[in-house]
């Protein structure tokens, strides 16, 4: 008895370790959002704000272009992760369900695809978009996100689909549902929790992205909000507040995505189960 107590406590005092962790820096930001430009730079820094003001909100908001960043960011994020799914959800089907040759090189060109340094994409990606016109525009970013969201919705999502027992689709084939209704009526409800998470990471990388924007669009009207944020510093000035600002709104589109779906992560099998 002792020693299951002994490991309960250890295990809510690791827990509790990995939280302060990983939310401190987050405390961190909002922490110094909310304090003036003296207080930010006073030798001594202080944990809680002792003179509260919404003063780098406004200014990020009303001085800067990042409204019209955080729209650009949410509308390239929305259709690139959109289509992945798209794309990618048959694919992995494919690859996970169905025997047919060349299925070993196509899966380990996906892999090689998707474990591609980013960088080694940069010049090619745009000359690309540059001869097809679409530099300065977020249109260039959505021909050029779904090079590395593609290969990581279709790798993470082979596994998910392979987990699910084929005895289902037998079954439904039994009854005489073809395999395109088996694909999105049977298999894709079961899978919903790994399409959901997938999806959201893959809306989260493109969410974030700063160096193939940064890149491919100089012009203002059409930046994403991270080149909008960094556009914040000059030279060795920091504005710390902005900053922090900028960051803390950039987190809360996430959020809210993650809290609509949290319900689909965890019951999307037993949903699909039900279906069945």
């Amino acid at each position: 008895m002792k020693t299951k107590k002994s490991v309960a406590i250890l295990s809510r005092l690791f827990i509790a370790l990995c939280l302060v962790i990983s939310l401190a820096p987050i405390y961190w930001m909002l922490n110094t959002s909310f304090k003036g430009q003296t207080e930010i730079y006073s030798r001594i820094p202080t944990l809680f704000p002792q003179d509260f003001t919404m003063e780098s909100y406004q200014t990020l908001i009303t001085g800067t272009a990042f409204l019209n960043g955080l729209k650009n960011s949410l509308l390239v994020a929305a259709v690139v992760s959109a289509f992945s799914l798209l794309v990618a959800y048959p694919a992995a089907y494919t690859l996970a369900r169905i025997r047919f040759r060349g299925r070993q090189f196509f899966s380990r060109a996906i892999l090689f695809t998707y474990l591609l340094p980013t960088s080694a994409l940069y010049i090619p990606l745009y000359i690309f978009v540059a001869r097809a016109g679409l530099t300065d525009n977020i249109l260039g970013l959505m021909l050029i996100y779904p090079t590395f969201t593609l290969p990581y919705v279709s790798w993470i999502l082979i596994p998910h689909i392979a987990s699910i027992p084929k005895d289902i689709e037998e079954a439904a084939t039994v009854d005489g549902c073809s395999r395109l209704r088996i694909m999105y009526q049977i298999i894709f409800p079961l899978a919903l929790p790994g399409i959901i998470s997938t999806t959201i990471f893959a809306f989260a990388m493109c969410w974030g992205e700063y160096l193939y924007a940064l890149v491919n669009v100089t012009k203002t009207s059409m930046q994403t909000f991270p080149l909008v944020i960094a556009g914040l510093i000059f030279g060795d000035m920091y504005p710390w507040g902005q900053l922090m600002a900028g960051a803390i709104l950039a987190c809360v589109p996430i959020l809210i995505i993650y809290m609509f779906a949290s319900g689909s992560l965890t019951g999307g099998a037993t949903e699909g189960g039900v279906k069945m």
